[in-house]
């Protein structure tokens, strides 16, 4: 019975490490990063059979959190890891490395059958921080604007915060009356359905049912990301706890190579040469 005991223990260690080496990759946060993850790690499964990506959105503090806790292999950040993300991760053995994949801009966004084309950074923190509430104070018809934001888990939220809220040495907050969402998605679609609705998304979300608005005559796409002309521009992160291992390693690898590259530039967003 003991041999049999000890021979059953040896074939279950055989199946958990073959199972090991299928591969498996686990990947949380934020939702921009989350439609350029999704189309890469379709292409990398693709010619790596056997190998299975795992992608969860929450936003850019999700990722940060789950590679603190360990739940993640990488983390998803439309910002930089902040020193107190850090520190806990290098307390927990998890010192963060960071791979900038891609370019965004945030962008203005509105509906579409409104007049409003551009709006400079003075007037998007006045209108966030609620002391411009009437689209006609804009150049827009009459009517009460509907402030569209993100929830403070965002990278992008943080990022608005940093480039729109904070410019100019203020420190101006959105104000209460903001409708949060929580997601990209969730942002274009509210204001695709409401005519006096003004939101934020990253460049990969721009679609039909929505208007981009430029800021200070400058409209936010790939050459004027490159060239930092545009005010409300980032880096699309990952991290990884530590340098990248096996498979982890092998996705970051391909959305740094020309055709994980030419993924972003058919997403949207822009890639780190163009």
């Amino acid at each position: 019975m003991k041999i049999k005991i000890v021979a059953l223990a040896a074939a279950l260690t055989l199946c958990l490490s073959g199972l090991a080496f299928a591969g498996s990759v686990e990947v949380k946060g934020s939702t921009t990063v989350l439609p350029l993850m999704q189309k890469s790690a379709e292409a990398f499964m693709a010619k790596n059979k056997g190998v299975n990506v795992s992608i969860s959105g929450g936003g850019s503090s999700e990722g940060a959190k789950a590679l603190i806790d360990g739940t993640c292999d990488i983390a998803m950040m439309s910002r930089d890891m902040k020193d107190k993300e850090t520190e806990a991760a290098t307390a927990n053995g998890r010192a963060p490395k960071q791979f900038i994949v891609a370019y965004d801009c945030i962008v203005p966004i509105v509906h579409p059958s409104n007049g409003v084309k551009d709006l400079s950074v003075a007037q998007l923190q006045d209108i966030y921080a609620g002391k411009i509430t009437n689209w006609k104070d804009v150049g827009g018809a009459d009517g009460q604007i509907v402030v569209i934001s993100r929830d403070t888990s965002s990278g992008t939220y943080d990022c608005w915060e940093n480039k729109v809220m904070h410019a100019d040495g203020k420190k101006e907050r959105v104000f209460p009356g903001a409708l949060l969402q929580a997601s990209n998605g969730a942002v274009v679609q509210a204001v695709s359905k409401n005519k006096l609705a003004v939101g934020y998304i990253g460049l990969g979300y721009l679609n039909k049912e929505i208007k981009q608005v430029s800021v200070g005559g400058v409209m936010g796409n790939a050459e004027t990301a490159l060239n930092k002309s545009y005010p409300v521009s980032r880096g699309l992160n990952l991290y990884t706890p530590g340098e990248p291992k096996g498979d982890a390693k092998g996705l970051v690898d391909f959305m740094l190579s020309p055709a994980g590259q030419k993924l972003a530039d058919e997403i949207g967003f822009v890639p780190l040469k163009k």
